[in-house]
């Protein structure tokens, strides 16, 4: 049913929401030291082992801008050749080799041009980039598939800057009703290094027959592909599939038309450096997405299947931007199901209202024995409730207060807790406390993750 809404009573939509977009300034980026020296110190290695690597080490600060240290041109392609005509971003730099190159198609009903910004942005950092038009505006994912297809043939075979493209390092990526169609290029292709998929279209709503890295860009806001729809798309993902989903704060729909402005930036930032570590088989970018995003300016939530280590790529390097502890996480030393009382409060860890929906907050409550307060931890680290839900750091977020909620296991740092001998719970992702506000203990008073401190709000046993 959702696909069947998607299909025939939201297309128009795309249109309209595409048309309404507005543009402001790019975000600021934090500057994330940790991780540009992580970069940095496996730069020379990598450059050595690594004949895809281009340009130079990358830091917080160079993935932030919005251009990259290539200079660009584009041409402009015909009609014809299985698809629509296009626009071809390419570096102009001919002393580093060829270059690792995408295919991206337009939403529903609209053309290249909304996304063109995206062109010469990727290209300066080290891409050939195919901005593909449709045969007709209202081509649907399969249509879309066969000329994204099309166009990477075009561009390896006939194009003007054939002999710039490495042909053993192609991707594909689409917006809406183009994301469905990189989605199933993806599927038909399976050469391919790639999908990024910009608040895509899900073919019957599942991503379970995709065998190769695949990332998935959500708008917090999309009232057309909603985060829940495509979140629940991402979970279908296979275990052994490289992933990511990507939330842009604020933003609906149109995030990948919006030239930059708003929290599109944000976007853009992070789709370039997955393409970098993944197309390009660049290491140095690795500590940028993994623990947890580096910067994270923008982005609402964040999911992905860490360490990422593309195929082919060699080791990653072991991201140092957060405090992850080195220790394994262990079970419960008091038992392995039960409720978990906090010793400041004399209450137990509870879901709010015993909802089983996604982003459920949780706070503490007194304590009743029912299944809302009953968490189950197992040797991955999880901390179950209902038996498939995970205690979870909202976004994978590292900060002081960010709240915890339950979501779909899936296998992530921010859903993997590890108990101390003093009684403290520390979250995997971020190194801080499981830690009742506030010292509270009164009921409903919330719980986040926190500085370990020690204290008897940060303490917890079994009840």
């Amino acid at each position: 049913m959702r696909q069947r809404r998607l299909r025939a009573g939201t297309l128009a939509v795309f249109v309209a929401v595409l048309m309404a977009i507005g543009v402001s300034g790019l975000p600021s980026a934090a500057s994330v030291a940790s991780a540009a020296s992580v970069a940095s110190a496996a730069s020379a290695a990598s450059a050595a082992d690594n004949p895809y690597q281009r340009g130079p080490a990358p830091t917080a600060a160079s993935i932030a801008a919005d251009r990259g240290p290539f200079a660009t041109a584009q041409v402009t392609v015909p009609r014809g050749n299985g698809f629509g005509g296009g626009v071809i971003y390419y570096p102009t730099d001919t002393s580093q080799g060829t270059f690792g190159a995408i295919a991206i198609a337009p939403g529903y009903g609209t053309a290249w041009s909304y996304y063109a910004w995206q062109g010469p942005r990727l290209a300066s950092f080290g891409f050939v980039v195919i901005g593909i038009e449709t045969n007709t505006p209202g081509d649907y994912a399969d249509a879309r598939a066969t000329q994204l297809l099309a166009a990477l043939d075009y561009l390896t075979n006939s194009s003007s800057v054939r002999d710039r493209v490495d042909r053993t390092r192609l991707a594909v990526g689409g917006h809406s009703m183009g994301g469905g169609g990189a989605i199933l290029a993806g599927l038909q292709r399976p050469s391919l290094l790639t999908v990024v998929g910009q608040a895509p279209y899900v073919p019957d709503g599942s991503l379970s027959g995709i065998k190769i890295p695949t990332v998935v860009f959500a708008g917090q806001t999309d009232g057309t592909v909603t985060p829940q729809y495509a979140q629940n798309a991402y979970n279908t993902i296979p275990a052994a599939v490289e992933r990511a989903y990507v939330e842009i704060a604020n933003e609906g729909h149109g995030f990948p038309a919006g030239g930059g402005g708003g929290n599109s930036g944000a976007f853009a930032r992070t789709m370039m450096v997955w393409m970098k570590l993944f197309i390009d088989k660049d290491t140095r970018y690795a500590p940028f997405l993994c623990s947890t995003l580096s910067n994270a300016n923008g982005i609402s939530k964040y999911m992905a299947s860490c360490p990422l280590d593309p195929p082919g790529g060699g080791p990653t390097p072991t991201p140092t931007a957060t405090p992850t502890p080195t220790a394994s996480p262990s079970p419960s030393p008091s038992g392995g199901t039960g409720a978990l009382r906090g010793v400041g409060s004399g209450r137990c860890l509870d879901v709010v209202g015993a909802s089983q929906t996604n982003g459920a907050t949780v706070n503490i409550w007194d304590c009743n024995g029912a299944a809302n307060q009953r968490w189950t931890s197992n040797s991955s680290g999880e901390l179950r409730v209902y038996g498939g839900k995970c205690l979870d750091v909202n976004g994978a977020g590292t900060a002081d207060g960010t709240a915890v909620i339950i979501w779909d296991c899936n296998g992530q740092n921010n859903q993997k807790w590890r108990f101390n001998t003093d009684g403290t719970i520390t979250a995997v992702g971020s190194g801080k406390c499981l830690d009742v506000s506030g010292n509270g203990t009164a009921n409903g008073t919330k719980v986040h993750i926190w500085t370990c401190l020690g204290a008897n709000n940060q303490k917890w046993t079994r009840a």
